[in-house]
């Protein structure tokens, strides 16, 4: 553990500064709890993307047209607030000789989840990195998520959905592959 880390004691001062006894029996093993739930959710910035999408070329040569997986969970957390934000991504591409296998891109998009994030900057990040890795004819990413910070403070806005999407190759001009890869996005 880095100097810099927190420990089972900084978190005892947080319980602290929130007007709480951290040695009653309820928060006794929560500082310890909650550096190990940190730790989780921020593991995204000890993986590689690039390692995670190993491509293959066995049977990808004749395939042309879109791959897409629906309802990939994301569970991150704001770099503004801490707080939670969660819901449902859609990642698709058109494959150019290359294929992954498909549990790549739902641990591709864990990753970049596992780190503080905005939702804008994490849909990029997935559809610039296959793009990057697997050089597709085209890549398509549509994220919908819930915010704790809009829901639970503030504005106090329950159940609103942000939508945020990434269109990159041919997935730009091509109005038909465009309506095709959104259409099958859709819930």
């Amino acid at each position: 553990m880095s100097k810099d880390s927190f420990s089972d004691q900084d978190w005892r001062r947080f319980l602290t500064s929130l007007g709480e006894d951290p040695d009653r029996p309820g928060l006794a093993e929560t500082p310890h709890r909650v550096a190990k739930a940190w730790k989780h959710w921020t593991s995204g910035y000890e993986q590689d993307p690039v390692e995670i999408l190993k491509a293959f070329e066995d049977g990808a040569e004749q395939y042309n047209e879109l791959i897409v997986v629906r309802n990939i969970p994301v569970y991150s957390h704001c770099e503004h607030h801490l707080a939670p934000f969660f819901g449902k991504a859609t990642v698709g591409y058109v494959p150019n000789g290359k294929i992954v296998g498909l549990s790549k891109l739902t641990r591709l998009v864990d990753c970049f989840a596992k780190r503080l994030q905005v939702q804008e900057r994490m849909t990029v990040q997935i559809a610039n990195t296959l793009m990057e890795v697997l050089e597709p004819k085209a890549v398509g990413v549509v994220v919908k998520c819930r915010h704790m910070c809009m829901e639970s403070r503030g504005i106090r806005s329950p159940g609103e959905e942000t939508i945020t999407s990434a269109m990159l190759g041919e997935l730009q001009p091509n109005l038909a592959l465009r309506t095709e890869f959104l259409a099958l996005a859709r819930d």
